[in-house]
This record gives structure tokens, C-alpha cells and sequence, in this order.
């Protein structure tokens, strides 16, 4: 099979290339690295496998062509992270609305399967926890920027689904829930990986808003295992599926939970949202997912820790920690951790 990838250098992405490649399918990656990196993807450019493209979906005709060469389309190409979604919401809403237009188009042609990736962020305010996939979506006013990520991904999926309904283009939604695990950044205010490396640097750790919020983290080798599961199977076509993990931890406790995982001294500071954002912004209490849809297709249901995905995130930083100078192909060798 023949895989192509958006956005396969970023986080997500470069793990489920590496899933794909220890299988011995072919890979294809297409990135403008506006948020993936070149260091995601380096431990990989060996495989003889793997064929990667530095530019974007807008390219249409190399789009074209990749998609042509393609068994199945993974679309991950997102603008990502609450703090790049309020700093920048024009490019948010234009990177994820057109990327999948363009992307369903192309697809469409050749009526190749595509996967969107979707995210928990479009459950909104809704407080009916676990949120199912045909929940409500309860988004707040448009003049908070804060919800033009969850406008844009949501557009996404009516987008993929009228594209299945009226043209009969195969495609699977997924809804990820807080991916977390190696090689994610905290550039653009991913909290766990924050936390953890404010944490390793015995620096304070920064909790936003009061701490009672509460999330669910899934590991990443979890949401590429569902995603994997998902893609061969007919009765998902035309499917919005929730990926991510039940257990759920308040942001304090979270916080709690990486000292003490980490060994650290770092005192743990709130710091208001107007103050961390915007005015007037705007949080979900609760984001759990109901993930009966998932296990009943699949037979799959994430499972791992939140321990032991800290444990992990922990491991990495402080591998990339030590490696500062160390040489190129000692930092290769742990960048598959």
C-alpha cells in the first residue's frame, strides 16, 4: 500500500510514517513545515520507502500527482494549538478550510479513501460528557477568535461528509483528543509537553485559568494504532470516530502529577486567561470522550497511563537535553523514542 501523509512532519504525522515504514508500506510525506519540523522525519530519510515533499496542499499539481500515486490519503495539515489559533486566527481558519477543500478535490478525482483528522475542539461548550459523535456542537460567539479553530475543523467535516454523501468520495473522520507523546512541542501551547519541560528545568509550572479544567491525554502510538484499525474498514467510511483516552485529570493535578513524575521543585503558578490569551476568553470545562464508536469498529480502546505517557514525554526531553551537541547520528538514534 502506498500512504500519503499532510503534514507528516508534524508530531503525529512522523509517528505514523515510522508505524507505516516498520510495516514495509510506502510513505509518502507533504509538508510546509509552517508547523512540522525536518528533525520529526531525519531518523526516517534512510528508508528506501519514503518519499517526502517540502511544500503545500496549495501546490495543485504536485497534490495531484501525489494523490494519483496513492492508495489511501491520511489528511493531518492543520493549523494547531491554542495559542497559534488566537494569535493567528486568519491563517487558521484558511490553512484548515482550504488545505481540506483542496485536498477533498483531488481526492474526489480518483475516489481515493481519505482519513481527516478532526478534534475534540468541536464539541465546544457542550457539557454532556463524554461527548458522542452525534452530540451537539455548542460553539461560543464569533467574535471570540478562541472558537475559529473549532468552526474551521467542524467545516472540515461537513466539508468530508458531503463529499461522501453527495459524491460518493470515501472518507473516515477522526476526532483526536489531546495527542501527546515524543517529539511534540510545546511551541504552540500544547500543555503536557509544557509542562513537562518547565518542569525538567525547575522552572514554574504555568497553569492556566484556575486548574479545574480537566482533559484526557492519548498517547500517540495509541491514536495512530485507531487510526490504522480504521482505515481498512468499510462500515467507517462516512464515519465521524472520537480517538483518545477516558482517563481524566484536572490541569492542577496534571500539573501535581509532573512534579512528581519528574522529580521536580518547580512551583506550580496560576495565570489568568485574559492574561495567558486574550480578554475574555473563553475554556471547556470538561473534554472526555465517549469512545464506544471506536471499540465497536475496531475492537481497539487507548489504554495507555497518563503516567506512563508523562514517563515517556519526560524521557524525551531530557534525551533531547543531553544530546545538545551531541552528533547528528547519536541524535538519530533516539529519535524514534
Amino acid at each position: 500500500m502506498r500512504y500519503l501523509i499532510t503534514g507528516g512532519a508534524g508530531f503525529i504525522g512522523s509517528h505514523l510514517a515510522e508505524r507505516l515504514l516498520k510495516r514495509s508500506e510506502h510513505v509518502v510525506l507533504l509538508d510546509n513545515l509552517s508547523t512540522g519540523s525536518m528533525e520529526n522525519i531525519r531518523h526516517l530519510k534512510g528508508s528506501e520507502k519514503l518519499e517526502y515533499h517540502l511544500d503545500g496542499i496549495e501546490n495543485r499539481q504536485l497534490l495531484a500527482e501525489l494523490v494519483d500515486d496513492a492508495d489511501v490519503i491520511i489528511h493531518l495539515a492543520a493549523a494547531v494549538g491554542v495559542k497559534l489559533i488566537v494569535e493567528s486566527p486568519v491563517r487558521t481558519i484558511e490553512t484548515n478550510v482550504n488545505g481540506t477543500q483542496l485536498i477533498l478535490e483531488a481526492a474526489c478525482k480518483k475516489k481515493k479513501l481519505l482519513l481527516i483528522a478532526s478534534t475534540s475542539e468541536v464539541y465546544g461548550k457542550n457539557t454532556q460528557v463524554p461527548f458522542r459523535e452525534d452530540a451537539d456542537l455548542v460553539l461560543g460567539p464569533t467574535t471570540k477568535g478562541r472558537w475559529s479553530y473549532a468552526a474551521s475543523k467542524a467545516l472540515d467535516e461537513f466539508l468530508a461528509l458531503s463529499y461522501w454523501k453527495e459524491k460518493k468520495q470515501p472518507v473516515i473522520v477522526a476526532r483526536f483528543f489531546n495527542t501527546v507523546g515524543p517529539r511534540q512541542t510545546g511551541r504552540y501551547g500544547m500543555v503536557l509537553p509544557n509542562f513537562v519541560k518547565r518542569a525538567i528545568e525547575q522552572a514554574p509550572i504555568e497553569v492556566y485559568g484556575d486548574g479545574t479544567q480537566s482533559r484526557c491525554f492519548c498517547d500517540v502510538r495509541d491514536t495512530v494504532e485507531a487510526v490504522l484499525r480504521l482505515i481498512p474498514l468499510e462500515q467507517a467510511i462516512g464515519e465521524v470516530v472520537n480517538i483518545g483516552n477516558t482517563e481524566e485529570v484536572t490541569m492542577e493535578n496534571l500539573a501535581k502529577i509532573v512534579k512528581q513524575r519528574t522529580g521536580s521543585s518547580s512551583p506550580i503558578q496560576f495565570i489568568p486567561y485574559d492574561k495567558a490569551y486574550e480578554p475574555g476568553f473563553e475554556d471547556m470545562m470538561r473534554r472526555v470522550p465517549c469512545i464506544d464508536k471506536l471499540h465497536a469498529l475496531t475492537g481497539f480502546r487507548p489504554q495507555t497511563s497518563l503516567v506512563e505517557i508523562i514517563d515517556r514525554v519526560s524521557a524525551y526531553f531530557r534525551q533531547e537535553d543531553g544530546l545538545l551537541g551531541a552528533p547528528a547520528a547519536v541524535k538519530r538514534s533516539i529519535a524514534s523514542v
